[in-house]
């Protein structure tokens, strides 16, 4: 997601949402430590998802953080009702005091992974109906002590770690409006409710400590290549993805494009879950502009 050509306006900022691969590549082989494209480098959480490795969030944001001097890191988003806010808080407590300045949290409600994954974290079918009322809890252990808590996240206490929410749907846009909170919408799977969704954030928004007017990320997947037949191929690779989850078989994506199960109905089914927000070609020439800040 990097312009290096000079292809997306410049008044995008541009983060790097990772979805990590089993064959991980070094920092200092990746060019991070010199690089100055990326603004920030922010890591999802998934589970029971063969090919991506990106289970153990926390651990990946210090691995990043540690081999890079600039950027920002952070999660993109770890899901809360997977976890303990007082856990979250100390990790997060503690990789800011080892970055200071660095480190994000962005927060979502999703499981993850399929319905087995989310019974094998949550225990039940626990559908995250109480995230508002984990985010403050979190939010709680972040800030400053007051004086009849018992409970306190060491390190992470007083760390006021920012904190984003982040969404497919209008139900965190409700609540990130409410708490005058930073809100990113996840378009690169559910592009068709961002319109109605930012909306609903800014019509919604409150002024908090944290941020005095809102200020709204969209996660778009951008393909560049140097032909657009080419840019168009490789975009089949998240429709494949969204199509093997619909049909209940994720996996490694077919070598050759899909053979004979990449066709007709499939794919169209694929393409309206994924690709509707894809953005592909030489010159990026599907951008859109939805009034916000990074993109």
């Amino acid at each position: 997601m990097c312009d290096r050509a000079g292809l997306l306006p410049r008044r995008f900022t541009i983060p790097l949402l990772w979805r990590s691969g089993q064959r991980c590549w070094g920092t200092r082989d990746s060019g991070w430590r010199s690089t100055t494209t990326f603004k920030a480098c922010w890591l999802a959480e998934h589970h029971n998802i063969q090919g991506v490795a990106c289970s153990a969030t926390s651990v990946l944001i210090g691995f990043i953080a540690n081999g890079t001097s600039t950027i920002r890191v952070g999660s993109g988003g770890i899901m809360l009702p997977n976890h303990s806010p007082l856990v979250i808080a100390e990790q997060f407590g503690t990789l800011e005091s080892l970055f200071p300045g660095r480190i994000d949290l962005g927060l979502g409600r999703a499981p993850g992974g399929d319905s087995a994954a989310m019974r094998a974290l949550r225990g039940s079918f626990h559908g995250g109906d109480d995230f508002p009322e984990q985010v403050e809890e979190l939010r709680r252990y972040l800030g400053e002590r007051f004086a009849s808590q018992r409970v306190h996240a060491y390190p992470g206490e007083g760390t006021n770690v920012p904190i984003y929410l982040l969404g497919s749907s209008d139900f965190s846009a409700r609540l990130a409006g409410a708490l005058g909170l930073p809100f990113a919408f996840a378009a690169h799977f559910q592009p068709q409710p961002l319109l109605a969704a930012l909306q609903i954030y800014r019509s919604t928004f409150r002024p908090s400590e944290a941020l005095e007017k809102p200020y709204a990320m969209v996660g778009v997947p951008i393909l560049v290549a140097d032909s657009d037949e080419r840019a168009q191929f490789l975009a089949t690779t998240p429709v494949q993805m969204f199509l093997n989850l619909i049909r209940g078989v994720p996996g490694p994506m077919p070598g050759d494009g899909g053979g004979e199960i990449w066709r007709g109905n499939y794919r169209r089914a694929g393409a309206r879950g994924s690709a509707t927000g894809c953005v592909s070609g030489t010159d990026a020439s599907g951008r859109t502009d939805c009034g916000c800040e990074p993109l």
